[in-house]
């Protein structure tokens, strides 16, 4: 029986663990909407709309009537107030109060306006952090993609480089190689091992960046269903560099604007000390005596009243505080316009690193063609006694660091494009 419930255990466990490693097989966009739905930092943007929409709704509800209510007991232990020739008795007593008030100035005003700027920018910064979890998903989808490509190409050269060593080394057997140059070749099989090791390193370290980015467990399994080249698209990323570079588009420019008006606004806020606050509130009192008889009773049980506040000298601070809104807000303009200058100068420049990005990307990608066949040919040369092993390490180191300026080349297309449609706030899905 013991051993029964063992086996149970045991598969219950095997079974728990398969439901818990799940598996993810994803396109970009797939990865992306993942992203989108589970990322973090996005829910904590979404939470801060909802905290501004909330400090929005607080100062309308300081512009409306107040209601309040106040019980209170009270007992004078038996005392009598003694006037000439009588006394009043002073009963215990209880006091049911409700009063409703309301307070209004043009501070208030100013003030859910300045809370609609801020939910304003809230949103803009939500569509923002979309915008950024889209585009770092993006990426990171595109560099192992090409991390993979990295290490197949690698393996291959592996592959043949190992081929060239046991040739070699049954060549030394018969006599015509030296050791020496099995010696350089299994050197070069033990460098490219270890380049083989550390990138797949790193590509484990894009899989768990991805994973966090989309919110997916640790130990889940993500498989990329789609490749480089059904992503790479050079006419759509070409179109980027006639496209219109409409400033108001791009969110960066919306959040200083928004602040610009926010510190305009802060300008009428701090003005409004200058202003009267007018109130009003009506009281009812319904006093009830816990004695024989009422007592002594001075609390109307129905009170109105109505003021009007007017500052008249504030030794200067107001005027203060109103030069400052106005010094900040001459100085928002300023990097509102820097902002404006700044982004026509990125739009020029990126649009020259995507047009250098692609040239380079088709030199590289000739050269690595190119460097191909030189190493097999030069492999050929070697089987057949015409080339050196130095001759086959060198073409192999040829080939690698072509192989390196590639992946570099091509990451750099891919960067550009991205960081070009988040300029234009194109759609990057």
């Amino acid at each position: 029986m013991k051993h029964k419930f063992l086996i149970f255990a045991l598969v219950f466990f095997m079974v728990g663990q398969g439901f818990s490693q799940s598996r993810l097989e994803l396109t970009l966009k797939e990865a992306q909407d993942q992203a989108l739905d589970h990322n973090r930092t996005l829910k904590n943007a979404s939470l801060e709309i909802q905290k501004a929409e909330a400090a929005r709704w607080q100062t309308l509800a300081s512009m409306l009537p107040q209601v309040n209510v106040n019980l209170d007991y009270s007992n004078f232990m038996g005392y009598k107030l003694n006037f000439p020739g009588m006394a009043i008795p002073m009963n215990p007593s209880g006091d049911l109060t409700a009063q409703v008030a309301l307070a209004l100035s043009g501070a208030q005003l100013v003030g859910t306006q300045l809370s609609e700027i801020a939910t304003k920018m809230a949103e803009i910064n939500f569509k923002k952090t979309e915008q950024d979890i889209v585009n770092q998903v993006k990426t990171l989808y595109y560099s192992i993609l090409i991390m993979d490509e990295t290490v197949i190409l690698l393996e291959k050269n592996l592959d043949n480089i190992r081929k060239l060593h046991q040739f070699t080394e049954n060549s030394v057997k018969v006599g015509i190689a030296d050791q020496t140059d099995a010696d350089q070749l299994l050197v070069q099989i033990a460098t490219m091992e270890t380049t083989i090791s550390s990138t797949r390193r790193s590509l484990e370290m894009l899989y768990n960046s991805l994973r966090l980015q989309m919110g997916a467990e640790i130990s889940a399994e993500i498989a990329l269903t789609q490749t480089i080249d059904d992503l790479l698209n050079v006419e759509g990323a070409l179109q980027l560099l006639s496209a219109d570079f409409i400033l108001d588009n791009n969110f960066n420019y919306q959040l200083v604007k928004q602040s610009a008006n926010l510190s305009k606004k802060q300008i009428t806020l701090n003005a409004w000390a200058y202003g009267p606050t007018v109130s009003g509130f009506y009281q009812y009192t319904k006093k009830t005596y816990f004695g024989r008889d009422e007592g002594f009773n001075m609390t109307p049980p129905n009170l109105v009243g109505a003021a009007i506040s007017i500052p008249i000298f504030s030794s200067g601070m107001t005027y203060s505080k109103v030069r400052q809104a106005k010094i900040a807000h001459e100085a928002q303009l300023n990097t509102l316009a820097d902002t404006k200058e700044a982004l026509a100068i990125q739009h020029s420049q990126l649009c020259y690193n995507l047009t250098s990005a692609f040239e380079s990307y088709e030199t590289q990608k000739k050269n690595i063609e190119v460097n191909q066949r030189i190493l097999e040919n030069i492999s050929k040369k070697y089987e057949q006694g015409m080339a050196s092993s130095l001759d086959v390490t060198t073409t192999g180191t040829n080939l690698i660091a072509a192989q390196s300026n590639y992946v570099k080349a091509l990451m750099e297309v891919v960067t550009a494009q991205i960081e070009l449609e988040k300029l234009l706030n194109k759609d990057n899905q």
